[in-house]
């Protein structure tokens, strides 16, 4: 699928736009699979620890990991695309059907920044059972993650939901035409949100998608999680990508070449990927974080 011109002017505008059936079931499936056997692995570690009682083996993937998630919030420690660094993720980061999508907004030279994650937000009954919760995220800007220096960098957010994301499971809310005043300051308090004199007049866009659409923000555009007052988990993947060559915003974490019309610039393999994100962690150098100023 390729933007139209209607699409194009609409996201320059609103800075946000909602795609509807961008990818395939063939395209998300190997990611599920791969969670599934993630969250399977960490379960029965787990239960090993004696920190589960019952495992849930036969719950379908949208349910099991609130159930696990009820006994002990440690079941999402390590479910991120960095940390498991699993090979159908990686391969999915290049995935042809979204970056022909992106291909309209970004030109045909596409970097994937490192800021990448997937997201299981749990049923919110189950929150009170784990401890206070990182799951619901304020009203923020993702330039609010990114070094200073990315200000200039046309990164885009790409959210797209595993399976389908309802205003009752946690879908996000967005401001759209709130972009025009670039970076806004944040404030740690509260998890890294937009100072309160400074919220846009907008009135918010709630982004319930289906399994298959994708939703892309400009870096700029304000938005935040919604409650989660379904009984499945809200699995959602939080990428970003830009023009290759302008700067991150995350200096000490690795980015790659996904789409050039260089071949030999696209040509980062899984293994190289998995080594570069160990020696990130293993040996810290670079900047990146979140801003509060």
């Amino acid at each position: 699928m390729r933007l139209t011109a209607t699409q194009i002017e609409s996201y320059r505008r609103e800075g946000v736009l909602h795609v509807q059936g961008a990818l395939t079931d063939a395209d998300l499936q190997p990611v599920i699979d791969e969670l599934t056997a993630v969250v399977d692995d960490r379960a029965r570690a787990l239960q090993a620890e004696g920190e589960l009682a019952d495992i849930h083996e036969e719950a379908p993937f949208e349910r099991r990991i609130g159930l696990l998630y009820a006994q002990s919030g440690k079941i999402t420690h390590g479910v991120d695309i960095m940390r498991y660094r699993g090979a159908a993720i990686f391969a999915f980061l290049s995935n042809n059907n979204l970056l022909d999508v992106l291909e309209g907004l970004l030109g045909p030279e596409i970097t994937c920044n490192p800021i990448q994650h997937v997201r299981a937000k749990p049923p919110d009954r189950f929150e009170a059972t784990t401890g206070p919760s990182f799951h619901m995220a304020p009203w923020h800007q993702d330039a609010a993650v990114m070094m200073p220096e990315a200000e200039g960098s046309d990164v885009i957010t790409c959210w797209l939901p595993l399976g389908d994301a309802t205003a009752q499971m946690g879908c996000m809310e967005v401001m759209p035409g709130a972009v025009g005043g670039g970076y806004l300051r944040h404030q740690k308090e509260g998890g890294t949100t937009i100072v309160a004199e400074l919220m846009p007049a907008t009135e918010p866009r709630i982004m319930a998608c289906h399994k298959g659409d994708l939703v892309l923000m400009s870096r700029f555009t304000p938005h935040r999680s919604r409650p989660n007052i379904s009984d499945r988990c809200r699995w959602s993947l939080d990428l970003r990508y830009q023009p290759t060559g302008q700067h991150t915003g995350r200096t000490g974490h690795p980015d790659f070449v996904v789409r050039s019309q260089d071949p030999q610039l696209a040509d980062v393999d899984y293994d190289t990927w998995c080594r570069r994100w160990i020696d990130a962690f293993e040996n810290p150098r670079g900047g990146g974080g979140h801003r509060s100023v």
